[in-house]
């Protein structure tokens, strides 16, 4: 079984943001059974889940991620800036684990129209 990798925004000592992977974790389980088994990445305690909406032409100057999250876009795109100026864009199906809690943050902003993107604020 492979792992679930998906990109990673997270803070260094100095509170410069940076991209990488995150590795999930995956096994092969009867999650629903009689349905075949499928691969099914490790739990994650989470808080809350929330849908977050963001209008046309939104942009947030850099900001630190209110807490560690995992958001899934679910329409729409949306680019991401580190505050080491990589740029990653993000489109429906596209996840981020946001963990630059602290430090400068990262900047953000809609490409194109409004932005759909579950959000998975996980425990700390």
């Amino acid at each position: 079984m492979a792992d679930v990798v998906i990109a990673r925004l997270y803070a260094d000592e100095a509170g410069e943001s940076h991209f990488g992977t995150w590795e999930w974790p995956a096994t092969e389980t009867a999650f629903a059974p009689p349905a075949p088994p499928v691969e099914v990445a490790e739990p994650v305690p989470a808080e809350r889940v929330l849908m977050l909406r963001t209008p046309a032409g939104w942009h947030g100057d850099l900001h630190p991620a209110p807490r560690r999250q995992l958001m899934v876009v679910v329409a729409g795109s949306m680019e991401a800036t580190a505050s080491d100026g990589e740029t990653r864009l993000f489109t429906p199906g596209s996840a981020i684990l946001l963990e630059d809690t602290t430090g400068r943050g990262h900047s953000s902003r809609t490409v194109g129209g409004e932005v759909l993107i579950a959000v998975t604020q996980l425990s700390d």
